[in-house]
Parts: structure tokens; C-alpha cells; sequence
């Protein structure tokens, strides 16, 4: 029997493929953009683009060619696309590693060996997205604590118990910061352990459901270490949760929370930390496959933390809701739709408070996720992780991200 030889690949330059990459609106004067950018960090540019030539990148998805774009454009806004405006726009986007192919590869090649070679995991957002004098940081920290949108001053009920989880922001500290603040202020009262199991959000997407690595990571506050002998159990368990180790160079979800965690528990003790990114959607969970390597994940974390004997306190660094025109809604949010919004993320925060991660699933499943609920997979894997008598929410807050009004909403948890 004759067989088939497979197809040959097709030339990139022909059908380019763009990167996953994010994007958001911005209005210039009476003109409309979109803005590109890597959430990765590989690429540290940004594009600008007419509405226009979005609608061209939209299509390159390695399966259309640039003379099949071209007949779209011209169906879309009845104007002839110049082939050599298109081949340039390719090139462009081919030198500021926008585009799938051996330019990005070799890229990623080198980013990897970088950060093996590196000694530490170093702080990419500070003097960004918080201070990076460490004076300075704590005294940013300490006034988080203190604004009018911070904790209460009264003693925590559950002072001095034994801190089972935390769910906290991830988004920007200068504005997050207070709401941060109501859930470490439960850490900052309560009995807290020395081994932090880290869930972030991997906000740039994954090709596996979890990315480890045993980097040490540094702030402005110092260092704090990996728990080798965790993750050393990992590395011998689930290998493969350390090939995706690279994208924790770029994300902030876990750098987020250290500065909290180094100024109220680690001028106390030495802690360790286990840092695992997590990214996978709710319908994972009915994909036989994805669902095999999340389970296996866990159950292995879970047993490598029982060897070691120790408490841990397990801190998933989440966001909620997306909604507004940067995340693919129609029309930018409206008082009464955020107010929707806001009653269904408490609704859904009632299956994470009662610890139950399979109808916090299902709650999101049942809306299809169109609130886009980013902190799915690391509030997810906090539930099943941990062995807590309750949760609850300490506080709800939302913050604004273009001009545009889109909307991410966010809350502080804490676990007992």
C-alpha cells in the first residue's frame, strides 16, 4: 500500500502567522488604533495600527496567504491592499518578532539560555509597577496598608489561627495595592508557615496547563529562595512542568506578591517558595487529556509537599472578570453592566469560599466565560491544593484599563 507523503509546510512569508500577542484600543484625536505588544517580553516593541491593518494581522493565521488577505481587505473596505505594503507590513512585524518562525526561535533559544545562566529570577517590574528603592518599597507597602481603601485597623478574627491560602491581585500595585493589603493584612495576623506554594497567572498563555521553575527570585526587598526539595520531587515527578519555565522571566502575577509576602513574614524567618504559573481555561477540565495533566500536577505537588512534613500557606496571584472593548466585547462597559458583573463574581466567589473547586467550575462554565475569568486556573488549583475549614472575601474592587472604560474586576480572599 502506498503511502501518502505528508504535506509539505507552507513558506511563512507567504502565510505568516502572528504570536499570540494582546492588544487594546486607543483613540487619537477622531482616529481609532489598536495597539500590539508580547506579553512574553520577547520583544520589547509596540506596534500602532489603523483599524484597517488590524483587520489584515487578524488573518495572519499561518493558513491564509497574503494574495487571500488581500481579497478579504478588498471585500471588507472596497479599496485595492498594495502587495508591497503587505509584504513590508510582514517584514515589520517579522523584525520586531511578532510573527511564528526561526527569527522568534532563535530568540527563544537565546532568552532560555539567559535565564538558566542567571543566578536568580531578577525583578522585571520593579521602578514600573512599584518602587524600586527598597526604603522606599516599604514605605509604599507600609502606606497600602494605611489609605482609606485599606484594611481595617480591628484585629482579624481569625488572628493567630493557621493560614491555609490567600487569593490576591495582579494587577498593578499602584492602584491594587490596598486591596493586596486586605488579604496579606490575614497573613500579617496569623500563624504563618515558612514554605509559600505560589499560583500565578500566566496572563501571555501556555502550551501546558502548568510552567515551574526553581529560579530564586529577587526584589528590591532581597531574595527569596525556591524550595529545592519540593521541587526537586517535581522536576523528578512531572519533568515536563519545567519546559515552559521561561515565561516566568516576563510575568508578574507571582513578582506581585513577594514584596508583601518578604515585608510581613520574611523579616520574621527564613520562607521558601514554590513558583508554578498556571494557565488553562475552564473547558480543560472536560478534555481528557488536559485534564489527565492537571490532575497529575496536583496530586504530585501535593505529594511532595506531604513528604516534606511542613505547613504551607498556597497564595494564588488571580484576576476576575475582563470585560470592555479591549477584551472583545462590542461596546465598553455601562454602570449597570459592571454592576451585573460585580453580582455574578460574588456569586462565583461563594463556590470559592465554600471550597469547592468543581462548581466554581462549573459556574463559569455555565456563562460559556464571557466575563473572561483570567484567575480561573491558579484560584482553581489553590482549591484543590489546600485543606481549609472556610474561605471568605475580605474585598472586591475593579480597575480601568484604557480609555475605552474596559473593566478588570479583582478581589482579596483569605483561607483558614
Amino acid at each position: 500500500m502506498e503511502t501518502q507523503a505528508p504535506p509539505m509546510p507552507k513558506d511563512p512569508k507567504r502565510y505568516p502567522m502572528l504570536r499570540n500577542l494582546q492588544f487594546s484600543p486607543i483613540r487619537e484625536n477622531e482616529e481609532q488604533y489598536m495597539v500590539l505588544w508580547d506579553p512574553t517580553g520577547l520583544s520589547k516593541d509596540k506596534l500602532i495600527l489603523p483599524l484597517s491593518y488590524f483587520f489584515v494581522v487578524q488573518h495572519f493565521d499561518g493558513e491564509h496567504s497574503l494574495e487571500e488577505i488581500g481579497v478579504l481587505y478588498l471585500k471588507r473596505f472596497g479599496e485595492l491592499l498594495n502587495p508591497l505594503n503587505l509584504e513590508r507590513l510582514v517584514e515589520d512585524l517579522d523584525a520586531k518578532l511578532f510573527l511564528e518562525g526561526e527569527r522568534v526561535e532563535a530568540a527563544k533559544e537565546q532568552a532560555r539560555k539567559a535565564y538558566r545562566d542567571s543566578p536568580v529570577r531578577k525583578a522585571a517590574f520593579a521602578g514600573r509597577s512599584y518602587e524600586a528603592d527598597g526604603q522606599r518599597l516599604r514605605a509604599q507597602l507600609e502606606g497600602f496598608f494605611s489609605s482609606k481603601e485599606g484594611p481595617d485597623l480591628k484585629p482579624s478574627e481569625n488572628r493567630g489561627k493557621k493560614i491555609k491560602g490567600l487569593v490576591a491581585p495582579t494587577y498593578d500595585l499602584r492602584e491594587a495595592g490596598p486591596i493586596y493589603a486586605w488579604a496579606y493584612k490575614e497573613l500579617q495576623e496569623a500563624e504563618a508557615p515558612d514554605l509559600f506554594v505560589l499560583l500565578g497567572t500566566a496572563y501571555s498563555g501556555m502550551e501546558s496547563p502548568y510552567a515551574v521553575t526553581d529560579k530564586a527570585f529577587e526584589t528590591p526587598l532581597g531574595i527569596v529562595r525556591a524550595d529545592h526539595f519540593i521541587l526537586d520531587r517535581l522536576r523528578a515527578t512531572v519533568p515536563q512542568c519545567f519546559d515552559n519555565e521561561l515565561y516566568h522571566q516576563h510575568e508578574h502575577a507571582l513578582e506581585f506578591q513577594l514584596p508583601f509576602l518578604q515585608h510581613i513574614v520574611g523579616g520574621k524567618k527564613p520562607v521558601t517558595i514554590v513558583p508554578v504559573l498556571c494557565s488553562f481555561p475552564v473547558a480543560s477540565l472536560v478534555d481528557p487529556r488536559s485534564r489527565e495533566q492537571i490532575d497529575s500536577f496536583i496530586a504530585a505537588l501535593k505529594e511532595a509537599i506531604a513528604v516534606s512534613g511542613r505547613d504551607f500557606c498556597a497564595i494564588a496571584g488571580a484576576e476576575l472578570a475582563h470585560i470592555g472593548l479591549r477584551y472583545g466585547d462590542s461596546s465598553p462597559p455601562t454602570d449597570f453592566s459592571f454592576h451585573r458583573c460585580m453580582q455574578q463574581d460574588l456569586a462565583m466567589l461563594k463556590h470559592v469560599e465554600n471550597l469547592d473547586p468543581e462548581a466554581f467550575a462549573q459556574f463559569i462554565r455555565k456563562e460559556n466565560d464571557q466575563r473572561r475569568v483570567s484567575g480561573f486556573s491558579a484560584i482553581y488549583t489553590l482549591l484543590r491544593l489546600i485543606r481549609a475549614d472556610k474561605g471568605r472575601v475580605l474585598r472586591y474592587d475593579r480597575g480601568i484599563t484604557d480609555q475605552y472604560n474596559s473593566t478588570v474586576t479583582y478581589a482579596a480572599m483569605a483561607f483558614f
